[in-house]
């Protein structure tokens, strides 16, 4: 080891007597220790938010879906058929997705319908499976609503509602809307609001009827084994049926803005959070420059006894080194352990301070997912050394250009 970093240790274990240069030296680690562990624990929590927000709106929109220019697939059964034979594909559905409204006692309000086979929406859609009330079992006159959507109507189990949709139809009195009475059976919270509150499922059959499509649906929807690989799939399937007649949406189409709303809030924090970081290097330069100015008269016996300036640089760096090797370890280790340990945090936070920082009737998850990432430790591992190695060099520098006859002269 050499004789610069052992000079530079001293250097770092007498500060602690000197005061208000100890102190600097303390709040300067501390900085850094807390910039990188926050760092890491909140994009560790961004990672798991990410993560669940993912799961929970592709099991309800499906992996991708492919329908027929015009949007009305018809002879869907082979089509079905043909889809179901690719190799990566678990399960398939056919649906009518439609615009309506739903008209009860107390309120009407424009919904979203959806017309399926119960049997094999299932496979492809973890919505019916969140039942809050009733069954998910279709009859020919049932529907099933979002608890939202029931909150909303007061509408429960067993009620009587009206579905009124944009096809008219022709009677002795007159052209009308097309409408239908259907029977709440079933009520389902999938904990996003933008089903819970918007969405309504009755048989594929009656959908046909009440929009006038004959046999056929709006396309069908697709579940495979790696959703990452959807796009690739959703393409060899549509070359595969015909690109002049089929187009396939997967689900970072349909998301696409939703993902990249993500990735993007997910990178401002990151960066904003990394001005926590960057101010503890500052105050490593702070802490440095006062250190090198009550030094001087060290420096300038070191140098009558032979050290040259390059040498008394790579002290002082090495002094800066390692207050932020130091300070980034301890950072790094607490972001992690905080990390694994979040929820059973803020339960803690939360039970003190008596409320809840995600309420369920408001978010779409009302606890703390944490999942941590190896390449972002690295990231702000590396980033907050680079910062490290930027904040020590100049007052290293400054420190190897002190004229020792002048500080020999006021000594």
């Amino acid at each position: 080891m050499s004789i610069e970093f052992n000079i530079s240790n001293q250097y770092l274990r007498s500060n602690r007597k000197e005061g208000f240069i100890s102190f600097i030296s303390g709040v300067s680690m501390v900085g850094l220790i807390l910039g990188v562990m926050t760092l890491i624990t909140v994009l560790s929590v961004m990672n798991g938010f990410h993560q669940e927000l993912r799961e929970r709106i592709l099991s309800a929109i499906s992996h991708s879906y492919i329908s027929e220019y015009g949007n009305n697939l018809s002879d869907w059964q082979s089509v079905q058929t043909t889809i179901n034979q690719h190799a990566q594909v678990v399960s398939s559905s056919p649906y009518i997705e439609k615009y309506a409204l739903l008209n009860t006692a107390s309120g009407a309000q424009g919904i979203s319908v959806r017309g399926i086979i119960p049997k094999l929406e299932k496979q492809t859609s973890i919505l019916l499976d969140k039942m809050k009330q009733g069954n998910s079992q279709l009859a020919k006159s049932d529907i099933l609503i979002g608890s939202g959507l029931a909150t909303r109507l007061g509408a429960t189990i067993g009620d009587k509602v009206t579905l009124l949709t944009p096809e008219l139809s022709s009677s002795i009195i007159g052209i009308q809307p097309r409408f239908k009475r259907f029977t709440v059976s079933g009520i389902f919270d999938a904990g996003i609001n933008e089903y819970d509150n918007n969405l309504a499922f009755i048989q594929l059959d009656q959908a046909q009827k009440l929009y006038s499509m004959k046999a056929k649906v709006s396309g069908i929807r697709l579940k495979v084994e790696d959703l990452f690989h959807a796009k690739k799939i959703t393409q060899q399937l549509v070359k595969t049926l015909g690109r002049d007649q089929f187009y396939g949406v997967d689900w970072t189409q349909q998301k696409a803005n939703f993902i990249k709303a993500l990735n993007l809030e997910k990178q401002m924090i990151g960066i904003i959070l990394s001005l926590i970081i960057a101010v503890a290097a500052f105050n490593i330069v702070s802490m440095m420059v006062m250190v090198v100015t009550d030094k001087q008269a060290d420096i300038a016996i070191l140098r009558t006894i032979g050290m040259t300036p390059k040498r008394i640089v790579k002290l002082f760096f090495y002094q800066g080194i390692t207050i932020g090797v130091v300070g980034i370890t301890l950072g790094v280790i607490l972001g992690i352990a905080l990390s694994l340990n979040i929820e059973s945090v803020v339960s803690g936070i939360e039970s003190i301070l008596g409320f809840q920082f995600f309420p369920k009737d408001v978010f779409y998850i009302n606890r703390f997912p944490s999942q941590i990432h190896l390449s972002d430790v690295v990231k702000v591992t590396i980033g907050a050394f680079i910062l490290v190695i930027l904040a020590s060099i100049y007052p290293a520098k400054r420190a190897g250009k002190i004229e020792i006859s002048t500080v020999l002269n006021h000594e």
